[in-house]
């Protein structure tokens, strides 16, 4: 269900319904292959087709939605083999921003993170799967933003947009009842400042976590 996000005064349209959908699939909000409408984004956002049509063409440029050649708007379906895809990519990005970020990796840094784990988990306890996989994803951007790359944050950013979906379907079956056990290998590993062991504590929790995506 669509859930409009409080409007930015100093942001269009367009751009007010972009990230808020943006936002939205990302975070598992909707449902793999829910359809939408440009007609029903508009009623729902206040806003007329023009600025619907921009922010649903840039999503699907993004991959967030697809649009099939009849005119049809859905969130993103993805195969096993598209999924595999997608975490060999987050196991080849997410390590190198992890240890890039890790000279930055100050107290404060690893406060934050723990915090965001510790909603992470209780999310888990509800069964919230939603709020699961946005706190997920939000501990991982914590610490790559540390890492001044902007291009690959883009390029995760992208991949996260196509598994966002799934990721809260599949969670939500799977039923997890505890944070990732590799976040507190990743918090250890920036404590001890041990890049070799962040690396491979990053690449696990991306590789496992999505393997429940193919099973």
């Amino acid at each position: 269900m669509l859930t409009p996000r409080p409007p930015d005064p100093n942001a269009s349209a367009h751009e007010r319904l972009y990230r808020s959908l943006r936002q939205q699939v990302m975070h598992g909000e909707m449902d793999p292959g829910q359809p939408l409408t440009l007609r029903g984004l508009g009623k729902t956002y206040g806003v007329s087709m023009t600025p619907a049509r921009e922010a649903v063409r840039r999503l699907v440029a993004e991959g967030a939605l697809t649009l099939s050649s009849s005119g049809r708007i859905s969130t993103p379906e993805l195969t096993p083999e598209r999924i595999e895809e997608l975490a060999a990519i987050r196991a080849l990005l997410e390590p190198e921003m992890a240890a890039r970020a890790l000279p930055r990796a100050h107290f404060a840094l690893i406060e934050r993170l723990t915090a965001i784990n510790a909603v992470n988990g209780e999310a888990a306890v509800r069964g919230d799967a939603v709020t699961y996989v946005r706190t997920n994803l939000e501990f991982h951007r914590t610490l790559y933003l540390r890492a001044q790359t902007p291009a690959m944050l883009a390029m995760c950013e992208t991949v996260w947009l196509q598994l966002g979906p799934t990721m809260r379907a599949v969670y939500a079956r799977v039923k997890r009842r505890e944070p990732p056990m590799h976040h507190r290998v990743i918090l250890a590993a920036l404590k001890a400042g041990d890049e070799p062991g962040l690396r491979l504590a990053v690449r696990t929790d991306v590789t496992q976590g999505l393997r429940h995506l193919t099973g």
